[in-house]
Order: structure tokens, then C-alpha cells, then sequence
């Protein structure tokens, strides 16, 4: 991403941002509430259309390409507040998730996998997704985003709203999918700590701008987010 500028009418949420993810990493995009972390995901499936700016994929722009192309080209989004369909059923969320990808036996032999890494979400196929805890429904979220075999994962606020010890769970589980299953992913969090546990390198916005940079031991070493994100006194 260079230079992405994005408003909502004469509000400028995200300013002459640019970023990158190589292959394989795990890149936190960390941030107050209202920094331009989601618009920031939302310009780069093709939600939100950017008013400045390019977005590259492999070296080809998906800038401006609706979702579904977005989709297509290799990018999977779970957003914040997990959206399932809670009237639909696990099985018929996973479904939906795969429609961009077709349909058949890449598509069962997907879902399988993904079983195989979400447990919880065998033993419930056939209920309804409203009749799952957080934790399941933010699973089912993330196994729905996967559906399709994206090479980036873009994930917002994936732990929003859970118990401790499930948003262990969640940081280890985005460990796993990288390293198990080859998926680069783009982290948009507030939980800082666990953020930089699991992260190769990070941005921190503020303001709809990147303010700093670096791998986790360099931002945890950096002032700024020392005071604001990591209760250390300047």
C-alpha cells in the first residue's frame, strides 16, 4: 500500500498511509479506537473505495476492484464483530465462505482442513450460529474468511469482547495459520502485547497516519507507544 487516502464525505479517516506485508509475516497494524485500523482493511478488500493512493497485490493493483474480485485475487477478510449469519448454520456460514472459490472437492477438502484446526466447529456443523459462545462464533469468523484459501488474512480485532484465556487462544491459533498452513496476515488489534508477541513486524497508527514502525523490540522500545499503548511513563 502507497499513499492511501481514504474519507467518509469531508472526514479524512486514513492519511497517505503506505504499508507492506511480505510473504509469510504476520504484520500488526496497532491503533486508539477511530485511528483508521478498519478503514484501513476496508480500502484494501474493496469496501471502502480509497480516494488517493495504491494498493498492490503481488505486484498487481486490486485497488478499486470490487470485493468479490478482491476476493478472487487471493485476500480474505473476518471483520470486526465477527458478522456471522447467526440464523444460518456453521456448516452454511463455511459454505458461503467457499462461494467465492466454487464449489466441489476443493471446497469440501477445505472445509475438512479447517475442521481439523477448529474443532469446536465440527462438533457444531448442523446448530445455528447464534447458539455458539464468542469464542466459537470468532472461529467460525476466521474459518469462514478462510473458505476460499486466501494468501492474506486480513484480521480485525479478532480477541474484541473475549475472556483471557480465549484470546491466548486466538493469538496462537494466527501463529498456527501462518505456520502450518503458509497464510500471511495483516493484524489489526488493541491488545499491544499480545499483538507484538506474534507479530514479526508492526505499525502503529494514530490519527488516520503511521506514527512509528519496526519489529515488536523495536516498538516496544519506542516512547511513544511505551506511554500510550504499554503503561510506561514518559
Amino acid at each position: 500500500m502507497r499513499g492511501l487516502t481514504a474519507r467518509y464525505g469531508p472526514v479524512v479517516a486514513v492519511r497517505d498511509v503506505s504499508l507492506r506485508v511480505g510473504e509469510g509475516e504476520i504484520v500488526a497494524l496497532l491503533g486508539a479506537n477511530g485511528a483508521g485500523k478498519t478503514t484501513t482493511l476496508m480500502s484494501i478488500v474493496g469496501l471502502h473505495r480509497a480516494r488517493t493512493g495504491t494498493i498492490a497485490l503481488d505486484g498487481e493493483e486490486i485497488g478499486g476492484l470490487p470485493p468479490e474480485r478482491v476476493v478472487r485475487r487471493g485476500v480474505g477478510l473476518a471483520p470486526e464483530g465477527r458478522r456471522i449469519f447467526a440464523s444460518l448454520t456453521v456448516a452454511e456460514n463455511l459454505r458461503l465462505g467457499a462461494a467465492a472459490a466454487g464449489r466441489g472437492r476443493a471446497e469440501d477438502a477445505r472445509r475438512e482442513r479447517l475442521l481439523e484446526l477448529f474443532p469446536a466447529l465440527r462438533e457444531r456443523l448442523r446448530l445455528p450460529a447464534a447458539s455458539l459462545s464468542g469464542g466459537e462464533q470468532q472461529q467460525l469468523a476466521i474459518a469462514r474468511a478462510l473458505m476460499p484459501g486466501p494468501r492474506l488474512l486480513l484480521l480485525d480485532e479478532p480477541t474484541l469482547g473475549l475472556a483471557p484465556k480465549l484470546v491466548r487462544l486466538v493469538f496462537d491459533l494466527v501463529v498456527r495459520l501462518r505456520d502450518e498452513e503458509g497464510v500471511t496476515i495483516l493484524l489489526v488489534e488493541q491488545n499491544v502485547h499480545q499483538a507484538l508477541r506474534v507479530s514479526d513486524r508492526a505499525y502503529l497508527m494514530r490519527v488516520g497516519g503511521i506514527e512509528a514502525e519496526g519489529t515488536p523490540d523495536e516498538l516496544r522500545r519506542d516512547r511513544r507507544v511505551q506511554a500510550a499503548y504499554l503503561g510506561v511513563p514518559e
